[in-house]
């Protein structure tokens, strides 16, 4: 019996992340009589790994040196020519000159994936990262932006053609991410024992760079100043790890407030996390279509989120959520205070983005849009 075709993921690492999540969330939908999967991570794997539920699928990590490593280039061509995929994916710029020895390998049908800019540049105006995509331009046969600022950023500054591009956005899987209040008051008296009228405010996300959590902590203080009798109830929650959180926790500590806020690092519980939540924060200075808003979304969480990328194809200003400049934490603390002091229009944000997540951003429609990119390569590249 002849074999599915053979698709091969090329992520920078496989950790927690939108991209990663959303990348797990693939292989877990597809069928597996449609298309087997191999990830190469050009870095490591971390126990993330352990989300995707077919232990079949086989992970290598090529563990690239910092900077500039040709070697490793070598060994993904290597790889690739044992492995003999039908199909390579790459995404996002630290993949992109991966297609080169998929090329030299014989892989025959290759297709590239945007989700989001680089850290070291936020809004895709590196003119370097630009000539890099449009030199690349000829070996990539499809283009699968995840927003339609990153296909409209594809097609006016790389010059990508409209006929090599498929616009598709992110999923949410809606039987993992949705309202529960099982065990929820019992871990927000874990957290935040005897607190009257809790309310808390919460974020996930890598805390590095581009995610900006720093604006949230800022907000939050700010708040706090606006408020003060928020510090008997009010509460941050921030889920994730990296260079952010520790510079978060000695803000928080120098402010005299660390008590009132909650930072475990990355967590395996994101779903019953987020029903925790009262209000979810996205304070990121670029995004393609966030999957962590989307989670929020669907468990029924009014969303704060910085006007940037795809943000505002997912949050409606005034009807599931507000959306703020990035950068202006005393503007986001105004708001904070606002839903704070409106507890009947945070309820109906809530309920919208909740519509909207099962109306418009269903894993199923996801996945059928990458089944769609990858049959139209197998079909028209024999």
């Amino acid at each position: 019996m002849k074999k599915p075709p053979l698709v091969v993921h090329i992520i920078h690492r496989l950790a927690v992340g939108g991209l990663e999540n959303g990348l797990v969330n693939l292989i877990n939908i597809i069928p597996p009589d449609r298309y087997r999967h191999i990830i190469i991570c050009l870095k490591d794997a971390t126990d993330f790994r352990e989300r995707i539920s077919d232990k079949n699928v086989q992970i290598y990590c090529l563990n690239k040196n910092d900077g500039n490593d040709f070697n490793m280039f070598f060994r993904l061509y290597r790889l690739l020519c044992d492995i003999r995929p039908d199909i390579v994916h790459t995404r996002n710029i630290s993949t992109l000159e991966c297609q080169l020895p998929a090329l030299l390998s014989g892989v025959r049908r290759r297709v590239h994936g945007e989700h989001g800019w680089d850290i070291y540049d936020p809004f895709g105006n590196n003119i370097k990262y630009q000539l890099l995509r449009r030199f690349s331009r000829p070996i990539i046969d499809l283009y699968i932006p995840l927003s339609l600022q990153l296909k409209q950023y594809l097609t006016k500054k790389i010059g990508i053609p409209e006929s090599q591009i498929r616009l598709i956005k992110n999923g949410v899987d809606t039987d993992i991410f949705k309202p529960s209040k099982l065990n929820i008051s019992l871990f927000r008296e874990r957290q935040f024992s005897g607190v009257n009228n809790l309310f808390i405010i919460g974020t996930v996300g890598r805390m590095h760079g581009v995610k900006d959590q720093m604006t949230l902590v800022n907000a939050f203080l700010k708040l706090l100043e606006m408020k003060p009798e928020a510090k008997s109830f009010v509460r941050l929650v921030m889920i994730g790890d990296g260079p952010l959180r520790q510079q978060s926790i000695s803000t928080l500590y120098a402010s005299g407030v660390a008590d009132l806020a909650w930072l475990p690092g990355d967590r395996n519980d994101i779903a019953d996390i987020l029903n925790a939540f009262d209000l979810f924060v996205l304070p990121s200075t670029a995004e393609g279509i966030s999957n962590v808003i989307l989670e929020a979304m669907a468990t029924g969480l009014p969303v704060v989120a910085t006007s940037v990328g795809g943000n505002p194809e997912l949050v409606a200003d005034y009807e599931s959520g507000r959306l703020v400049e990035h950068g202006n934490p005393l503007k986001l603390a105004e708001i904070l205070a606002y839903y704070i002091d409106k507890p009947d229009i945070l309820k109906a944000h809530g309920a919208m983005g909740f519509l909207k997540a099962h109306s418009e951003y269903s894993i199923d429609v996801m996945a059928n849009g990458y089944l769609a990119v990858y049959d139209e390569l197998i079909q028209t590249k024999h």
